[in-house]
């Protein structure tokens, strides 16, 4: 696809960024996009490579070959239909899935992978500039009323695909806002939240109804959504956070990572909310976990003024680069540094925290300890501790974002009764995404546990196919 030769007569090139100092000033959105030249070129760089593991790559299994090919021969919205047949939502994963597809890229062997990633927001982006991305309103109704709980990636993918088959399709979400994770838990220098709005928009062109306010299981009556609607579909997300279960967890300046996030981006949103503010203006910042939300946590902290900013990692330091022939065309365990990161954070990994250090009931620090992993006697990692190897940081303020265990069981789903598995997800297959209830399907994190936007685009598309089917004995939808 692309260019016979264009992999090797054309490097990789990425967008670019806005400068530290400059984006630090406020939350708006700092990628430079390439201009159309530059991203024809990177899609002349797709090689004819037999077999395209990109799509084995990427969860929604975008058909990347054959778009990059429509681009470099300028045929843009070609490239936006095929982009469309298999993904909602492009602008999001554009902006924030890591591209496990660039991973699995015949050209990472020699870590110079297609810019699909960029290529992908590139046509998305130019479809909302020349107006191609339009309403896609259903021919007939099937009188069939559905009802999706939440309003993140898995439920908007799923309700725009149920509305466009002909069923009455109505998004619950407990927030004032729609987009649940999408634009609560990402900051808006990472995706802003007017991409959100924009296809709300379209959504309500297409059909669907969106009811704000409405916290099924607190405010709004499970009972009432089980006699009221044909299908159910939870998709409330996996919100349950780790915990820090140390002695001074309680000292006043530990929070957990969600809570931080969410408040700062009602802030910029003008939303307003309720409570302490928390913020790390000239606080010393201490993020607990190495994942992307600690990340998050770290440019966020950063834009707010901190004074310093340490990252902790119980895990080892991974690898600056992965052995190629170990890894490829698999995801690779490799040391990854976010753009948060460049602005400014101390790392460090493979320490575990002992204790909070408090001064009249507030956090002053944290006392932790050197961990070194090393195999049992069934093959298995496990960390211990290093003797004699405890120290103690300074920290204002303590930022939890050690992942979460599992979705809410309280309200929603203790009412329902639906069956959950060993990790206390709702217990679904990936063929038919029902629940112990006949007529209740569940699809995203809420079922898989925590993961990445693009995963959940795929499980709410895959589960209104299976809805559709329920409904009507057949479906049309995609898988």
């Amino acid at each position: 696809m692309g260019k016979d030769t264009g992999f090797m007569e054309i490097r990789r090139r990425d967008r670019s960024y806005l400068p530290i100092q400059q984006r630090l000033t406020d939350f708006k959105e700092f990628v430079i996009p390439l201009t159309e030249r530059d991203t024809r070129d990177q899609a002349a760089r797709c090689m004819s490579c037999g077999i395209p593991y990109c799509h084995e790559g990427c969860p929604v299994n975008n058909i990347i070959p054959e778009w990059n090919d429509l681009v470099y021969h300028d045929r843009w919205r070609e490239a936006l239909d095929v982009l469309h047949s298999t993904n909602n939502f492009p602008e999001f994963t554009g902006r924030i899935c890591p591209a496990p597809c660039e991973a699995s890229c015949t050209l990472n062997l020699d870590d110079e992978p297609v810019t699909i990633k960029t290529i992908e927001c590139a046509i998305i982006d130019r479809g909302w500039q020349e107006g191609w991305v339009l309403p896609r309103v259903p021919r007939h109704k099937t009188g069939k009323r559905v009802a999706v709980i939440g309003s993140g990636p898995a439920g908007l993918a799923c309700a725009q695909q149920l509305a466009r088959a002909g069923h009455r399709t109505v998004v619950f979400e407990k927030n004032r806002r729609m987009g649940g994770l999408l634009r609560y838990g990402i900051p808006d220098f990472k995706m802003s939240a007017e991409h959100v709005d924009r296809r709300i928009a379209q959504m309500q062109a297409e059909g669907v109804r969106f009811r704000p306010n409405s916290h099924v299981g607190k405010n709004v009556e499970v009972e009432k959504l089980l006699n009221g609607y044909d299908a159910i579909v939870l998709t409330g997300g996996s919100e349950k956070p780790r915990d820090l279960e140390v002695p001074g967890r309680d000292f006043e300046g530990t929070f957990f990572a969600m809570d931080f996030l969410t408040q700062q981006n009602r802030r910029v949103s003008g939303e307003g909310y309720i409570g302490k503010d928390i913020l790390a203006t000239d606080k010393h910042v201490v993020v607990i976990g190495g994942g992307d939300t600690g990340a998050d946590c770290v440019g966020t902290s950063n834009r707010q003024g901190a004074a310093s900013v340490t990252q902790l990692e119980i895990m080892p330091k991974p690898p600056e680069r992965e052995n190629k022939l170990l890894t490829w065309p698999n995801w690779p365990l490799k040391l990854r540094t976010s753009t948060s990161h460049d602005e400014g954070c101390n790392r460090d990994w493979s320490v575990a925290t002992k204790s909070v250090v408090g001064d009249n009931g507030r956090v002053t620090g944290l006392q932790l300890i050197r961990l070194e992993w090393v195999k049992n006697d069934k093959g298995a990692w496990q960390m211990q501790e290093i003797e004699g190897s405890e120290f103690v940081i300074k920290a204002d303020m303590i930022l939890l974002a050690m992942g979460f265990v599992h979705p809410v069981h309280e309200g929603l789903l203790v009412d329902l009764g639906v069956e959950l598995d060993g990790r206390g997800n709702v217990n679904a297959n990936e063929e038919n995404y029902r629940t112990s209830i006949d007529n209740v399907f569940v699809a995203g994190d809420m079922r898989r546990g925590q993961s990445l936007v693009v995963w959940a685009i795929r499980e709410g598309r895959q589960a209104a196919r299976a809805v559709d089917e329920y409904l009507m004995g057949h479906s049309e939808l995609p898988r």
